[in-house]
This record gives C-alpha cells, sequence and structure tokens, in this order.
C-alpha cells in the first residue's frame, strides 16, 4: 500500500480532524483514510458491504424504530390517487 504526505495543514484543520477522529473512535489516520474512501468511494467489488452494514446496524443501535405500515398505506394511498 502507498502513502501520502500533505504538507501545509492549517492546525484548526488538524484540531478538526482529531476531534472528527476521535468521535468515531479512530486514529487520525484511519480518519483520513475514512474520509478519503467516502470522498472518492471505493472500487466495485472491494468487499466492504459488511461492513458498511455493521456501520449502519450499529447507527441504529438505541434507536426506537416504528412500524412502517402507516407510512407505506400512507404512500400506497397517494400514489393510487394520483392515477384516479
Amino acid at each position: 500500500m502507498g502513502q501520502i504526505t500533505v504538507r501545509k495543514l492549517d492546525d484548526e484543520l488538524i484540531r478538526r480532524l482529531k476531534a472528527r477522529a476521535a468521535a468515531n473512535n479512530r486514529s487520525a489516520e484511519a480518519e483520513v483514510r475514512s474520509i478519503l474512501e467516502g470522498a472518492l468511494g471505493k472500487p466495485p467489488g472491494s468487499g466492504d458491504f459488511w461492513e458498511r452494514a455493521a456501520r449502519f446496524r450499529a447507527g441504529l443501535q438505541g434507536r426506537e424504530l416504528g412500524d412502517s405500515t402507516d407510512l407505506v398505506r400512507e404512500g400506497r394511498d397517494y400514489l393510487v390517487g394520483k392515477h384516479e
């Protein structure tokens, strides 16, 4: 794997990067990798599906998820009403 050096970064930017990394329980280096991957995307078939799924599930922890039946019915009624 390659390495990259970025020079002349503003001190405030570095402070915000470290704060974001800490909030995500990552090192600053891992946070930069995550930011770059998010901005540039990973190549198709890179096998990161399960990692993303785990992060998504973790983000739902502690949330109260309601029943979607009413939303589905409302959407269906809206679509039916458009075609009458």
